[in-house]
């Protein structure tokens, strides 16, 4: 160590370079963050999180969207109403040719043109995108679907509540875990 370490500031967000008596120098210093939530908090800025909603009920996609908006701005959220549409943009095709991949995905079961199970199914034989966490949010509470769901390498299985107060509660803590407890594969693809 040399007589320039750096030293953490006291200020979140900011950057501070100290000697070590404590003043600010200009010799061989390296930058150190004054605390990591704001570190985490800018790198999240730049990166924000890809997370794919397949979801076919318009009032769950608006209660989710405005749960991640409100607690937690680093969320891009992309929905998709049905299987195909899931299928399509996971796969780059048609419309959604310029998509993100997703960090994690929340898949809903029961959904139009391609069932939710199909789709979990495909993501996980899929070598280029079975990385991905994906999330069965659902209304089934069938013991069929939970087993069918991990043998399909579900990375979980979430009923969903059916009080507002409480599906609020269910998104704030699938925030909470998935994206910011867990650490999430990184893709070198878009």
């Amino acid at each position: 160590m040399t007589t320039h370490d750096s030293a953490f500031a006291t200020h979140p967000g900011d950057f501070a370079m100290r000697n070590a008596r404590g003043d600010r120098s200009c010799g061989s210093l390296s930058l150190a963050p004054r605390g990591y939530g704001a570190l985490r908090a800018m790198a999240q800025r730049y990166h924000p999180v890809q997370l794919l909603l397949v979801e076919d009920s318009p009032g769950d996609m608006r209660l989710t969207r405005e749960v991640f908006r409100d607690t937690n701005s680093a969320v891009q959220l992309h929905v998709a109403a049905d299987g195909v549409e899931a299928m399509a943009f996971l796969r780059h095709e048609g419309a959604h040719v310029a998509a993100p991949r997703p960090d994690p995905i929340l898949l809903d079961l029961n959904l139009p043109k391609l069932d939710g199970r199909k789709v979990l199914a495909q993501i996980k034989e899929d070598s280029s995108l079975k990385s991905i966490p994906t999330v069965v949010l659902t209304t089934s509470e069938a013991q069929a679907d939970i087993v069918k769901s991990y043998q399909l390498h579900a990375n979980c299985y979430l009923t969903k509540p059916e009080h507002l107060d409480d599906f609020e509660s269910l998104v704030a803590r699938i925030n909470d875990f998935w994206l910011k407890t867990v650490k999430l594969p990184q893709s070198a693809s878009g």
